[in-house]
């Protein structure tokens, strides 16, 4: 059965692994895997997200990468990805269908014990920060609750309220969240 056929009817869903390894120094968090992403098993598969285009304009010089590529990309630049929610009940993609007394978070204390070098946090859009900060952060033990935290606008195709251009522009923050580099936080 596919995922599709599955939200006809409200059920658990659950999302992926992180993607990224141990050298990560960023965590990019977003909510909860589109229904095309559990399809394809794949981080941002909808065709029209621009995830992965802006992360091949950042860090590869505009050229699409399949996803095994952009994974290795990802890696490589130190880009760790997941999202906050492990599982949850959602009818369709958009994040306002997500049933907020079935949601299952994510083990992020595990997370920052074993992918000790992250120093940023980044949101893909307004849910994921909002999941995070409701029902992560105040049970963080300090030393996760001053890691460098922003939210960036999301790259889902449901946000339309802002161009590509203007995306990429703000995702460029990546860029600027290196050691040594001056980087200014939002306050969770």
């Amino acid at each position: 059965m596919k995922y599709s056929e599955d939200f006809d009817a409200m059920t658990q869903i659950s999302g992926f692994n992180i993607l990224g390894n141990q050298k990560a120094q960023l965590l990019i968090l977003g909510s909860m895997p589109s229904v095309t992403s559990l399809e394809k098993q794949q981080y941002y598969a909808h065709p029209r997200n621009a995830f992965w285009p802006i992360m091949a304009a950042l860090f590869n010089e505009d050229k699409l990468l399949d996803y095994q590529q952009g994974q290795l990309l990802l890696q490589a630049q130190g880009i760790a990805v997941w999202d906050v929610l492990k599982s949850c009940v959602r009818q369709g993609s958009l994040d306002s269908a997500i049933d907020k007394n079935s949601m299952e978070i994510n083990d992020f204390i595990s997370l920052f014990k074993t992918f000790r070098q992250i120093r940023c946090v980044f949101f893909n859009g307004g849910t994921a920060e909002s999941l995070y900060k409701k029902n992560v952060y105040q049970r963080l033990p300090v030393e996760y609750r001053t890691l460098n935290y922003a939210k960036l606008p999301s790259t889902s195709p449901a946000y339309a309220a802002m161009c590509y251009k203007d995306k990429l522009a703000a995702w460029t923050a990546l860029k600027n969240c290196r050691v040594g580099s001056a980087f200014l936080p939002t306050r969770l």
